[in-house]
Parts: structure tokens; C-alpha cells; sequence
């Protein structure tokens, strides 16, 4: 993990190095977080079945010979309906245009849906170079659709090449990562080699946390809600205690995460202190607080906390 203190300082003197950050976007669900994290070899960003779930940029690194990859986990793509819906499109199309390539993730079983077929039509205006990854050819029972689509894909946006792999299964993975090390542009790394993503302890373990609330409830209340990491403090036996305060927008939404006798958030709690336990490796203490904010959604404080940025109306 980096504080980023030491960004655009390392390998600054090596030979023929290379480093390059990718964009990786596609429709929710796609499968871009999966992705992403088996590129890094570790969990860099949340994954669950339900669409949207990530919604900020989330970089992970990963080192291969002497290329750097910078892999830029960006929210699902989609019609935006509401004020951080927008902030997260627009997100993740920032993350595309700012990149040194595109990787376009679609779920090979889903094929060239409405959303996949608005995403090639705009992808004509980002003048990148880019590829295309049909994922989750695991759950394909007849393989030779994949040709077929990818043949449609490479018709409708010209692709450099098109992948096809299971980021579940790790299947075709390495091919994918080598072909990105050698596309790389030269230049010095940007990150020690022994990191693997930029992002913040404290918004990490936020993540972490509304992985679990998307894992243990359903309908609207994951998506009404929102984690900010309000303390963290170091102790002297090696230990870190954490409090999070879950911001949610009405009072039944409060009740259901709370569970009846506080049932729903010791579960969330219990599955998040164990993961930030194996990501930090050490003893942690979780402390969560479920507090009503009607208007969060309207609160440039709380997209600042994610990483985003405020939408106009």
C-alpha cells in the first residue's frame, strides 16, 4: 500500500523500463473488479454479484519484467438515473480519457446488450489505443458463439485484439497481463514495486465494509447507503481500532441495517473486521455506527470521501 509520497521518484534512473495506466470499464457487472484483482494477484477492489457496486476509480498495480501496469478499476457503465449515478459515469469515463489504454470488460454471456452497444458507440471519441476482453467464457455452455462475438465487437469498435478469458477461473489471465507489459509506453515506474494499489488505508477499509453490506442485504438499502472510515488509530500492542460511520437515507433503511437485536451490523461487522485483518495482518478492532443523512447524496463532503466529484443538477 502507498500514501503515494513517493509517486514519480521510483526506478526514475532504470533502463528500459516501461509504465502505463490502463483503464479497464465496461457495464456493471461485467466483471471489471474481478478482473482487476486477479491482474494484481490480490483484492485491490470489491466485488459482488449485484450490479454497480464499485463506484470510485480504484487503481491496482501490477509488475511484470520491467513494465508497470497501473490498472484503473472504474464504475459500471450505464443510463445514469440519479445525482451519484452520474458522478459515477462520468468517473469512470475520466478514468477511460486520462489512461494510457482502454480495456473494454464484456460478460461473454450477456453478449452486446443496450449498455455494451452505447459504450462502443462513445468509445469512437476516446482516441486511446484499446482491446477488448469477452470475460466469463467459463459460464458459456457453447464456445463457438465466442467467435461470433467477437467478430461483432471488432466490427463495431476497432479493437487492437480481442481477448477471450474466466478472470474467475484465471483462465487466460497472464496472456492478457503480458500483452498490456509489452504495450506499455517507456518510462520510469510510478509506484514501489511491492504496491499494489494506491488507494488509502482508511478508504480501503471503507470498501471493504460495503462489500459486506452489499454480501448481507438487498433491494435498495446497499445502494442508499454509503461508509466513510471516521477514525483510525495505531495502538501500542501492534493492533489498529477503526470506526465507520454507514450513512443511509431514511430511518427504515437505518432499522434494516441495524437487524432486529443489532443482528445485521455484528454480521457486517464480523465479515469486515476479518478481511481487514488479512489484508493488514494484524489484530483489528471494528467499531460501525449507523446514522440517517437524508440528503447524503447531495453532500459534496461525502462524494469528496469517495473520491468523487459533485455533479451539477
Amino acid at each position: 500500500m502507498s500514501d503515494g509520497d513517493e509517486v514519480g521518484a521510483v526506478h526514475a534512473d532504470g533502463d528500459g523500463q516501461r509504465c502505463g495506466f490502463i483503464a479497464v470499464i465496461g457495464a456493471p457487472n461485467a466483471g471489471k473488479s474481478t478482473l482487476v484483482n486477479a491482474m494484481v494477484g490480490a483484492k485491490v477492489s470489491i466485488v459482488s454479484h449485484k450490479v454497480q457496486t464499485t463506484r470510485v476509480p480504484v487503481r491496482g498495480i501490477a509488475n511484470v519484467g520491467n513494465s508497470q501496469l497501473v490498472f484503473i478499476d472504474t464504475p459500471g457503465l450505464f443510463a445514469p438515473k440519479k445525482r451519484l449515478d452520474t458522478a459515477m459515469v462520468e468517473a469512470a469515463w475520466g478514468g477511460a480519457r486520462d489512461a494510457d489504454f482502454v480495456v473494454l470488460v464484456i460478460d461473454a454471456a450477456r453478449g452486446i446488450d443496450a449498455e455494451v452497444e452505447s459504450i462502443l458507440t462513445k468509445l469512437h471519441d476516446v482516441k486511446l489505443p484499446r482491446i477488448a476482453v469477452l470475460n466469463k467464457v467459463d459460464k458459456l455452455t457453447d464456445k463457438s458463439k465466442l467467435l461470433e462475438l467477437a467478430t461483432a465487437v471488432q466490427e463495431k469498435a476497432a479493437f487492437e485484439h480481442v481477448f477471450m478469458l474466466s478472470a474467475t477461473d484465471g483462465d487466460g489471465v497472464e496472456d492478457l497481463k503480458r500483452y498490456l507489459a509489452d504495450k506499455m509506453p517507456a518510462g520510469p515506474w510510478h509506484y514501489p514495486e511491492d504496491d499494489l494499489t494506491d488507494a488509502p488505508l482508511r478508504l480501503l477499509a471503507a470498501e471493504i465494509t460495503r462489500e459486506k453490506i452489499f454480501h448481507r442485504l438487498h433491494d435498495e438499502v446497499p445502494y442508499s447507503s454509503t461508509v466513510e472510515t471516521t477514525q483510525w488509530t495505531e495502538r501500542k500492542d501492534g493492533s489498529v481500532r477503526i470506526e465507520q460511520t454507514i450513512f443511509v437515507a431514511r430511518d427504515g433503511q437505518k432499522a434494516i441495517m441495524l437487524g432486529k437485536g443489532g443482528t445485521t451490523i455484528k454480521q457486517v461487522s464480523m465479515d469486515s473486521r476479518r478481511e481487514l485483518q488479512e489484508i493488514l495482518e494484524r489484530p483489528v478492532h471494528l467499531f460501525l455506527f449507523v446514522k440517517v443523512r437524508q440528503n447524503w447524496q447531495d453532500d459534496p463532503e461525502r462524494y469528496r470521501e469517495m473520491g468523487l466529484e459533485l455533479p451539477k443538477k
